[in-house]
């Protein structure tokens, strides 16, 4: 009896450090989210947890250096964050990867490329961003995030996640490889995307292009199609993948 009670208690511990640890990384997000600093009321209200338990943990991060507090009551992300992103950058390897072969892109005249990838259920990232040359640009910048289901790079990761989404819509854009959206997020944006595969043929996320819809005609968005496709494809076998098309 007493080795059950020793191991219910071990579980029940378990589970309240996932807990903590879960609460933990929803006020990091909370912050992050925000452009300004945060009071406890602000992030009780995004995050849904008491002003008490949020206190609590905060001390915690600010210990760590994933918080600060400033402007006497109000929270902000720390040092440590910066110093996490900072080493992300350096080891980053899809960044030697992807940021030459869109630069080659822009060099040559197309829309913004941006590579995005699957954040939440809701959102996707923006994981690469680089602007074109063009004197016109859309607002769209590394580290947005985004919706799922509005925008071409979202209906690229809806269409070919490990639980694609249904719709005759993304019957079409698993038969082509390429998604294409007039207005959806933005009415004044549009954008043209397609799927990048890693190894096992996997989905690693969408390279889109993307700037103000009257330079999305179609002819435009069909030579897109194309320049998008020989994108992919090298990308995809750069990393060990195999396009389908």
């Amino acid at each position: 009896m007493s080795v059950q009670i020793d191991t219910d208690t071990e579980i029940d511990k378990e589970h309240r450090g996932v807990a903590a640890v879960d609460r933990a990384f929803s006020i990091i997000a909370a912050l992050e989210s925000s452009s300004m600093p945060r009071n406890l009321s602000e992030i009780s209200r995004t995050t849904g947890l008491y002003k008490s338990t949020i206190l609590r943990i905060l001390q915690s991060l600010q210990g760590a250096g994933y918080v600060v507090r400033v402007e006497e009551s109000k929270y902000a992300l720390g040092p440590t964050i910066m110093q996490l992103g900072l080493a992300y950058e350096r080891a980053n390897p899809l960044r030697h990867l992807f940021l030459p072969i869109m630069q080659r892109l822009v060099d040559a005249g197309s829309e913004s490329p941006s590579f995005h990838v699957r954040q939440t259920k809701d959102e996707r990232l923006c994981l690469f961003r680089l602007n074109s040359n063009h004197s016109t640009l859309d607002r769209v910048h590394t580290g947005d995030r985004l919706p799922m289901h509005r925008g071409a790079a979202g209906k690229v990761l809806l269409a070919f996640d490990e639980e694609p989404a249904d719709g005759a819509d993304m019957d079409e854009i698993r038969r082509t490889f390429v998604a294409v959206s007039l207005g959806e997020r933005d009415k004044f944006c549009a954008g043209v995307a397609a799927p990048v595969f890693s190894q096992r043929n996997r989905l690693l996320g969408a390279l889109s292009f993307s700037g103000p819809k009257e330079r999305f005609t179609p002819p435009d968005v069909e030579q897109m199609k194309v320049t998008i496709l020989a994108a992919v494809r090298e990308l995809t076998k750069e990393l060990g993948g195999t396009f389908p098309i």
